[in-house]
This record gives C-alpha cells, sequence and structure tokens, in this order.
C-alpha cells in the first residue's frame, strides 16, 4: 500500500468532531495527531474496527495486549469505522477488521480479517524492522546508554579488588592515551589521593597539632582528615599554613591544597569559601 493512499484530507477534521476516549481510540478530530504525526516517530498501526463485530473488537483487544509489550517500538490507533467513516474511505477499507501501518504518514502494510496472534506478531515484527533507522524514534522512550569504555571497566574492576597501584597505572595509561579525557584525570586524582591517605594513621593529626611549622606533618593531616570526610578541616590547616610560611614550603602546601580543591566539584560552597580564604592568605 506505501504510498497508494492520500491521507492529506483527514488532516482537517470536521467542526464538531468527537474528542478521543483512550489511550489507543483515535477519530477524525485527533487523527493527524495521534496517527499522522505520530509516525513519523515510530510506526502506528491503525485498526478499524465495528463494536457490531465481535470478532474486529478481539483483533482490538489482542492489539492493545501487543503494544503493551513493544517498548514503545510502534504504536496503535484503533478506529471505530462506522463512526469515522472518513478515515475508512480514506484507506479504501472493504472489510471489517482491516489493519494498516502508517509510517511517515504514509500506509505502509495492511491486512484484512482476523489473523491467529503468531501471524500478527510476526506481522508487526516486519513492520518494525522495515522502519528501522529510518525515523525519529520515540521521544519518550528512555536513551539508551552508551556501551561501557573497556578501560575504564578494567579500572573500576581493579579498584573493586583492591589494587589501588594497578587502578592508578590504568588511569594514567588513559591519560596518555587521551590527555583531555576529564573523567580519566578526575578518577587519577581519586586513586592517588587514596594510595596516600589510606595507610596513614590517625595519630598524623595529633602529631601535626603538637608541631604546628612541620610542614610535611601538616600534609598528612589534612590527608587524615579528607579521608575522615573532614574537607573544611583539611582545607583550613593548610590556609594557616600557607599564611605562616614562605618560599619553596609555601608553594608546597599551596600544591597540596590545590590538588584536594580537585578532589571535589568546583561549585561546591566549601570549596569555593576555601579558595577565597586560600587567597586572603597569599595576598
Amino acid at each position: 500500500m506505501s504510498g497508494a493512499v492520500d491521507l492529506s484530507a483527514l488532516k482537517q477534521p470536521p467542526a464538531g468532531a468527537p474528542a478521543a476516549a483512550g489511550d489507543h481510540t483515535v477519530t477524525e478530530a485527533d487523527f493527524e495527531t495521534k496517527v499522522l504525526r505520530r509516525s513519523a516517530q515510530v510506526p502506528v498501526v491503525v485498526a478499524l474496527y465495528s463494536q457490531r463485530s465481535p470478532g474486529s473488537i478481539e483483533l482490538v483487544q489482542l492489539l492493545e495486549r501487543l503494544v503493551g509489550e513493544a517498548d514503545g517500538t510502534w504504536d496503535l490507533a484503533a478506529v471505530e469505522a462506522e463512526s469515522n467513516m472518513r478515515i475508512a474511505q480514506a484507506f479504501g477499507v472493504q472489510g471489517i477488521p482491516t489493519v494498516i501501518a502508517v509510517a511517515g504518514g504514509q500506509p505502509l502494510a495492511d491486512f484484512q480479517g482476523n489473523q491467529p496472534e503468531a501471524q500478527v506478531s510476526q506481522w508487526l515484527t516486519a513492520v518494525v524492522q522495515a522502519v528501522e533507522g529510518k525515523l525519529e524514534g520515540d521521544p519518550s522512550a528512555a536513551p539508551q546508554e552508551p556501551p561501557a569504555d573497556p578501560r575504564f571497566a578494567a579500572a573500576e574492576a581493579l579498584l573493586e579488588q583492591g589494587d589501588l597501584a594497578g587502578a592508578e597505572s590504568a588511569y594514567e595509561s588513559i591519560v596518555e592515551q587521551e590527555p583531555g579525557n576529564s573523567e580519566a584525570k578526575a578518577a587519577l586524582r581519586q586513586v592517588k589521593f587514596l594510595r596516600r591517605a589510606q595507610d596513614l594513621p590517625e595519630s598524623a593529626i595529633a602529631t601535626a597539632d603538637a608541631d604546628p611549622g612541620n610542614v610535611a606533618a601538616a600534609l598528612d593531616a589534612a590527608d587524615v582528615e579528607l579521608f575522615q570526610q573532614q574537607p573544611e578541616a583539611a582545607f583550613d590547616r593548610l590556609i594557616a599554613l600557607v599564611a605562616r610560611t614562605a618560599g619553596d614550603e609555601r608553594t608546597t602546601v599551596r600544591t597540596r591544597l590545590l590538588e584536594l580543591f580537585e578532589l571535589f566539584d568546583q561549585a561546591e560552597p566549601f570549596v569555593v569559601a576555601a579558595r577565597r580564604k586560600l587567597a586572603t592568605a597569599l595576598y
């Protein structure tokens, strides 16, 4: 039937046409929206039936069940032929029930009369396959996730196994291959921090507090505080040390502080506040 039927007349329904009464019910009033426009996204199966034909009603019920299992690959328009004669005439319907697949605003395939479920399912599969990649697709369907990058999957597997050294090497390899890969860079920063901080003793905080001028002790204490989910304490410790040091020591502390900032979303309020404090300490 492709291209053989002119459906353009149905774009202007007659005044006073009745409204649709259900998810799959279509009348002359909404044929343009539910069939012509919708068929630009996915094929629409138009099922013309009669309330006086139990067999045609059974076919519509079968199609309603199948469309519910179709995951949005096609849609259904159930049209009561006797109350929507203009639709039936546009398709040149000779008997009830008649089923027509519409894609891109044009009839694609059809069959007439009741058919076994297996045959109907096979026909629907053929319709979907015939238009695959040629229509816009269902905008309400969940977007497909892109395939996982096997390099990241390997690195994450090493992390799950507790092999931080292996994970660090894997992320470094990705960064070497793709210097602009922000995801790999962020993961590498996190792994490097975990490797450095995981074996530090909790007593590092007390050690640094007892010797405020000890830069190495302060760096370890800040790592422990960050590892314990206390970023503000870690930042404040290093910012105070920046204010008390100069030369190479100040550069060392400032560099570590900036590395710790990069472990977080830069829009986080505590990161923004710490950056302001650092600027004051430096100038």
